[in-house]
């Protein structure tokens, strides 16, 4: 899909990476740009770097850097950047285009199996097609709601980054469903959102580091157990086995000379049905990650 144009790697919600559509990356980058914005100069040493430049000379510098010669990497970027403000760090120079613009990341950069470094490129040109220049953000928040809701203002916030949530949702109230959890907060839902049955069983499932399944709420204990919120994948910071629907360990997949092994560390002892379906569910995951090796998964002890 990325060497189709089809998909794209940019920066989106929490101004983090995300792997999106190339219809959604032009839908949503200006409603994401705010966040963004405020990421550089407010969480970022950045933005203090290029005090007393204009940013729009700097962006439009960039800009012209990526076009006319093709996508580079932030390094280069910033290398080239700094011959016209040699008294400014690179870094930051190469960050304010990054950060400011639409940039996304080039093949083979995010094609399945492939590697190669970083290089970046405006998304219009890249995708050939302009940005949506709409920044209403309901359409977003809808979008959400439709994935991980019911889920409160907070969780909305902490899943996108944007402010000025509580707003939208009052706007949208009309059209949605809305609940109360067992602290009293209000909990918003699409009109036509399934709620499971809470007795429904959840099938082992394996997911990726960063997964939004995991950073989607402000509350993480919806799907990460207390006593594991600070381990790495509680943290989002691993990858994740969710068993019966919550964070129950980790896994990790190797592979050498025409084999893959599939480690499993569940964060407990499982029961002999909860292993064979951990089990299986890693044999699904080793043929669609490592269609053409052997395959094993070894399923290892819980730490003491």
């Amino acid at each position: 899909m990325v060497a189709q144009r089809e998909a794209v790697r940019i920066a989106l919600m929490r101004g983090t990476l995300h792997f999106v559509s190339a219809d959604d990356c032009l839908a949503l980058r200006a409603v994401m740009q705010p966040v963004l914005d405020r990421t550089f100069y407010s969480s970022s040493p950045f933005g203090r770097a290029i005090a007393g430049i204009d940013p729009v000379d700097i962006v439009a510098a960039g800009r012209t850097l990526l076009q006319k010669e093709g996508p580079l990497g932030n390094a280069e970027l910033g290398r080239r950047l700094k011959e016209r403000w040699p008294d400014r760090d690179h870094t930051a120079l190469a960050y304010a285009v990054h950060y400011l613009s639409p940039l996304v990341q080039v093949p083979p950069r995010g094609v399945w199996g492939k590697r190669g470094a970083a290089k970046l490129c405006p998304a219009d040109t890249f995708l050939g097609r302009p940005l949506e220049r709409a920044a209403a953000p309901e359409a977003v928040v809808r979008r959400y709601l439709g994935a991980f809701g019911p889920a409160s203002a907070a969780d909305v916030r902490a899943w996108s980054g944007l402010a000025g949530v509580r707003e939208v949702l009052e706007r949208l109230r009309g059209s949605l469903r809305v609940f109360r959890d067992e602290q009293g907060r209000e909990l918003f839902d699409v009109a036509d959102g399934v709620l499971p049955d809470p007795e429904a069983p959840a099938p082992p499932r394996f997911l990726p580091e960063y997964d939004n399944a995991l950073l989607g709420h402000e509350d993480r204990t919806r799907v990460i157990p207390e006593e594991h919120r600070w381990t790495p994948a509680g943290a989002g910071l691993g990858s994740s086995l969710l068993i019966d629907g919550f964070v129950g360990g980790t896994w990790k997949l190797e592979r050498g000379r025409g084999k893959a092994t599939l480690s499993v560390a569940p964060y407990r002892r499982l029961g002999k049905r909860e292993a064979s379906d951990v089990c299986d569910e890693g044999a699904r995951l080793l043929a669609f990650a490592a269609p053409g090796d052997s395959h094993a998964v070894r399923l290892l002890s819980p730490a003491a």
